[in-house]
């Protein structure tokens, strides 16, 4: 076992906390196997409707472990491959995972950590969040965490970020399409708090059928994204929630 992501369940919500924070909560092998582990109960477990990640003390993440990252430079190039893709896979199922995954993200979320954050389905920011790719400053590409980074802001922004590395607060993070909201550091529990509560209280196969659609649009034309539209909607409609929501709805 393994304390390096530490989770608590409460009112349908999965809080999986990085618990490295000497280390900024960077992230080594040890804390990737733990973040693949929670994802995978998450999905199994029907009483979790949403996974929140977050970092333990001041930040949420501060990237890959330098000491580990050092020690690669050592290794061959299909070992570091095998490493890139093994981290590559938590975002992998962060996407095929049924259930919203929200980043709360309180101080530095850098590189990798960034790249963490993006990954989710919703970033929840504080004012005085930064957020950022610093890795060319260090002689090392953002290159795992490019694919999210284009998607979230457009060529032009993350070209820039990737580039010269400079750093974003919330507010700023949420201008480009970084963070989904941005709150007052003083309300961010209670703001955050609330949108996990809509979204465990909200239908699950809606969610996930939501969640799974909204994905497969990447790349798809215009009229191939109808006809998925109509396919999902037809099978929501099917659903024992769809049929309870909306009866209640008009009995009002």
């Amino acid at each position: 076992m393994t304390d390096r992501v530490l989770t608590a369940l409460a009112g349908g919500v999965l809080t999986a906390t990085l618990n490295r924070a000497d280390k900024r909560n960077a992230i080594d092998i040890a804390m990737i196997d733990a973040l693949t582990a929670v994802l995978s109960q998450a999905d199994l477990d029907a009483d979790v409707r949403v996974v929140a990640l977050r970092g333990a003390g001041r930040d949420f993440c501060a990237g890959m472990d330098l000491n580990e990252l050092l020690a690669s430079a050592d290794h061959t190039l299909e070992q570091n491959r095998q490493a890139a893709l093994h981290f590559a896979g938590i975002f992998v199922r962060m996407r095929r995972l049924p259930k919203p995954v929200v980043a709360l993200v309180q101080g530095r979320a850098l590189a990798g950590g960034c790249g963490l954050a993006t990954a989710c389905d919703l970033v929840l920011a504080t004012e005085s969040s930064q957020f950022g790719y610093p890795e060319v400053q260090r002689g090392f590409v953002p290159a795992i965490v490019m694919t999210m980074l284009r998607r979230a802001v457009g060529e032009k922004i993350a070209f820039d970020l990737a580039t010269t590395g400079r750093l974003l607060d919330g507010t700023e993070a949420a201008a480009v399409g970084l963070a989904s909201r941005v709150y007052e550091d003083a309300d961010f529990e209670e703001q955050a708090g609330e949108v996990l509560r809509v979204l465990a209280e909200a239908s699950p196969s809606a969610l996930a059928f939501t969640k799974q659609q909204f994905y497969q649009l990447d790349g798809v034309s215009f009229e191939d994204g109808l006809r998925l539209g109509a396919d999902v909607n037809a099978v929501s409609r099917s659903t024992p929630d769809f049929r309870a929501a909306l009866a209640a709805f008009l009995k009002k």
